[in-house]
């Protein structure tokens, strides 16, 4: 790739009013990140957010050609090509300088790509797919940003990034329904109680079928779990602010999931919040979390990493077992 300027202080100023817009939870972690890792933070947050909105705010009519465009972006971007576009100068200024393999990127547009085709999710291992391309990648990325050095902190990063999907999914069943998406797995569903419920979608969630999507809700925040633990087992290979912030919105995440699990799971009950000020005090735990159980932690033992996962991430995704 050419060389770039690094990303302006108006480019990062616009990030951080985007991360600040869509996520609470990101935008209270990014700020608690050492100044320079903070700005390029916000950036790669903006972009994800942009591809994510080209997808989710098209008519799905134009959806494939949004991406392409997408495609056509990030290929200019890493051929070095000049961006005349604030966010792609940016990110292009930001990938340059944290050496962001392109691969991340790639996978990312790949799950951007599975929405687009609204294929229904037949397993468990088929979202987790999912939830590694949109975000697992995203957690890979900020490995480099944050300066990691370690190749075996990596699969504890995109393990957080899939908890935190496996978490957004949870959360969002009755509202990703009124957009004609439906993420829990049919053979989760099927266990649960309600096999054939992808043929009700583009009506009403049928009331009938709460108590089944109930049971499934809770089965993928039960592996969001597995895959937060994984995280947490990457956390030492961080500085101390680095590991502060991550673990900041790894607790302020996972709360979300236990609101989740507080309102019973129901499609019904509304959206989980947590408040701004159960965050904060969120982020004073992972302030003494930070403090007192790194060390320890950096002695446990790791699961061994299979060879050629950065290829097929099917190894990374089945270290943490099955449900």
């Amino acid at each position: 790739m050419n060389g770039s300027p690094p990303a302006s202080g108006d480019s990062i100023a616009a990030a951080r009013a985007t991360i600040e817009r869509h996520s609470k939870s990101f935008a209270l972690a990014s700020r608690l990140l050492p100044s320079a890792v903070a700005g390029d933070a916000v950036v790669l947050y903006a972009y994800c957010r942009r591809a994510d909105d080209a997808v989710d705010l098209s008519p799905r009519a134009d959806q494939a050609a949004r991406l392409g465009d997408l495609r056509s972006e990030l290929e200019a971007i890493y051929e070095g090509s000049p961006q005349h576009d604030s966010e792609l100068s940016a990110l292009q200024a930001v990938v340059r300088t944290r050496g962001v393999p392109r691969r991340y990127l790639d996978e990312l547009l790949s799950g951007m790509q599975m929405d687009v085709a609204n294929a229904p999710y037949e397993t468990m291992e088929d979202l987790l797919l999912y939830c590694y391309r949109v975000a697992g990648t995203v957690g890979l990325m900020m490995c480099h940003v944050m300066g990691v050095r370690s190749p075996e902190a990596l699969p504890h990063a995109a393990h957080l990034g899939i908890a935190m999907q496996l978490t957004n999914i949870a959360r969002d069943v009755s509202e990703d329904w009124v957009r004609g998406r439906l993420y829990l797995p049919r053979d989760v569903l099927a266990r649960s109680g309600a096999p054939d419920l992808g043929s009700a979608l583009g009506g009403p969630l049928p009331p009938t079928a709460a108590a089944a999507v109930a049971r499934a809700t809770e089965a993928l925040l039960d592996r969001a779990e597995a895959y937060y633990r994984s995280g947490d087992a990457g956390l030492p290979h961080l500085s101390s602010r680095c590991a502060l912030a991550v673990r900041t919105a790894r607790l302020s995440y996972s709360r979300i999931g236990d609101r989740v699990r507080e309102q019973g799971c129901s499609p019904f009950a509304g959206r989980a919040v947590v408040s701004t000020r159960r965050k904060l005090g969120l982020a004073a735990r992972a302030a003494l979390e930070t403090a007192l159980l790194l060390p320890a932690a950096a002695l446990a033992p790791r699961p061994s990493i299979p060879k050629g996962w950065i290829d097929d991430p099917s190894g990374l995704i089945a270290l943490v077992g099955a449900s």
